[in-house]
């Protein structure tokens, strides 16, 4: 990157992110500083992609005939829905249901993983907030959900408990999780109570005017609240829980920590150990 400016080359490799809507996103340019921190600003590039659900199968068949594409982060609604579009899974991305990242291989095949639940946990982990041994509230059940809800039982929660507007979908989850780990605690349950984690997994707080996830009685001052709305730094829901006193992690959070990993599976290559081979060189 010369002078701020960004040198695309007919060998710049193309990525993208998939969702609907994409103008609040704040991956993009996240992603492509990223890039640029690791030296890949003139390799690679990231562009958002705003694609609506009727119109994912025509995109993703546009994409297999590009051969400089090499991957896309993937963003609501198109989390689950995209899984019957790929060629391979990841297993703990097929224990999901969902993916929130493909790549493109050489062969052309389209590899799908999810990595949403490791960056809610680990980005609670770096304001020093471990899941380990709480009762967690985790309210929605689609595919950011199910990455955490999976993601906290493999760090140790105590319990996890799934709160979601379409029961059916909570439900599911469930009995997902429980199949998986059956030594793990968890259960369906309404917004009431007060936990040690409360996570919310839903849009709500994108839109002006968005009803709160939960009441605010379930918060007390030593619950640790995340979201992963990254509509706005701030949330209300993030908002309302720093005014009562909580330790909190807004959606940029969650995002933050997973940005590596997901450059790193598109590209199929180690970050760390390209910037080691930059400073021998």
């Amino acid at each position: 990157m010369a002078n701020g400016n960004l040198a695309v080359t007919g060998s710049t490799r193309l990525l993208a992110i998939i969702g609907d809507p994409v103008d609040h996103l704040k991956a993009p340019r996240m992603i492509n500083t990223r890039l640029a921190e690791y030296g890949l600003a003139d390799e690679a590039v990231l562009v958002p992609m705003r694609v609506k659900p009727e119109g994912l199968s025509a995109v993703l068949s546009a994409l297999r005939a590009l051969s400089n594409f090499r991957g896309a982060v993937i963003t609501m609604p198109h989390k689950v829905s995209i899984v019957p579009f790929l060629d391979e899974i990841v297993p703990e991305a097929k224990q999901l249901g969902a993916c929130n990242v493909i790549r493109r291989d050489p062969d052309g095949q389209f590899v799908g993983a999810m990595f949403d639940g490791e960056g809610m946990v680990k980005g609670l982990q770096k304001i020093g907030q471990d899941v380990k041994g709480k009762r967690v509230f985790l309210v929605g059940a689609g595919g950011v959900a199910a990455g955490i809800a999976f993601a906290v039982a493999k760090y140790g929660a105590r319990s996890l408990t799934v709160s979601n507007r379409t029961q059916a979908k909570a439900e599911a989850l469930v009995a997902r999780l429980r199949q998986a780990r059956p030594d793990f605690t968890v259960n369906c349950g309404d917004a009431k109570g007060v936990y040690d984690v409360v996570i919310n997994a839903t849009s709500l707080g994108m839109k002006d005017g968005d009803p709160l996830p939960i009441p605010l009685e379930m918060l007390s001052f030593n619950t640790v609240v995340a979201d992963v709305v990254t509509q706005s730094e701030i949330t209300p829901f993030i908002a309302a829980a720093r005014e009562r006193g909580c330790k909190v992690q807004p959606g940029k959070g969650m995002l933050t920590t997973q940005i590596n990993l997901m450059i790193e599976f598109m590209l199929n290559e180690s970050l760390d150990a390209r910037l080691a081979r930059s400073a021998v060189g």
